[in-house]
């Protein structure tokens, strides 16, 4: 287990003080962690299985950040990330998953939304995008549908990650004063943010009516992001059984010199960045 540093940061809303983990400690076992999923890679390859994780939570709560460090050290043709726009004309008049269902798993791949067909059950229930009649809907056939899909074989992982109040507040403000951050904050974010109390009774409808056995949401804590996104990875590997897939031994072989030439000459004729650093 990583050491914890004795820095704090209180949060009212979340009941007790926030331990905030050391970059260091963070670095240690997110190596742990992604050596791990390289071996989930290979297993999920070798094996064919077809894997959907989705990510939902508040605004703020590190979907970005975890899904990066899930990410980062394994292919991007296994771990395929999934982050549509908003629907267009015609989508909109499509069922109402029909967009994410073109990007389900083939054999072999692990695919994670980013947002996903729960927007139906948040936004664009809180934003009155959707009729009460299509939302109540959405809630009652959701689990049917996820149902069909794990007896075809598929994997459904579900995370929400949940932030407290006061942090998701320190958040905003810092995307607003940070030029690395404000392309974060769309209009729809600032209109989101003070409806707070309405997004809640949205997230316990959905967890109430489509927490199901066959695809169960678990809630990760992201007060602090270091420490949400281990705990988050921790439990997707911990989701699907594997095991280290044995690989062969490579060596590099012998570069043929036979047509060699001085390959290295031809380049001056043509234009190359300035060396700035």
């Amino acid at each position: 287990m990583a050491k914890l540093s004795n820095a704090k940061r209180k949060t009212k809303d979340a009941g007790a003080a926030v331990e905030r983990m050391p970059r260091k400690d963070y670095e240690k076992e997110l190596r742990k962690l992604q050596v791990q999923l390289c071996h989930l890679q290979d297993w999920v390859k070798t094996n064919g299985l077809r894997v959907i994780i989705v990510f939902e939570g508040r605004d703020t709560a590190g979907k970005g950040g975890t899904i990066k460090a899930l990410t980062e050290r394994v292919s991007p043709r296994v771990f395929r990330v999934v982050a549509l726009p908003a629907p267009s004309d015609r989508e909109k008049s499509q069922m109402f998953i029909q967009r994410y269902i073109e990007r389900f798993p083939a054999a072999g791949e692990i695919v994670i939304f980013d947002r996903s067909w729960y927007n139906r059950a948040g936004v664009e229930h809180v934003m009155g995008f959707v009729g009460n009649r299509e939302y109540k809907h959405f809630l009652e056939l959701c689990p049917e549908i996820e149902k069909h899909i794990v007896d075809a074989g598929i994997v459904v992982i579900k995370i929400w990650l949940e932030v407290g109040k006061d942090e998701q507040e320190r958040r905003f403000k810092a995307r607003l004063e940070d030029p690395l951050r404000q392309w974060k904050l769309s209009e729809m974010d600032l209109r989101s943010y003070s409806r707070w109390y309405d997004y809640s009774r949205a997230r316990d409808a959905m967890l109430k009516q489509t927490d199901s056995k066959h695809a169960p949401w678990v809630i990760v804590r992201t007060d602090d992001k270091r420490r949400g996104r281990l705990n988050c990875i921790a439990h997707i590997l911990s989701s699907i059984p594997y095991k280290k897939v044995a690989r062969p031994k490579v060596k590099l072989p012998s570069r043929e010199t036979k047509h060699a030439y001085d390959d290295m000459a031809p380049l001056q004729e043509h234009r190359f960045a300035e060396q700035r650093f």
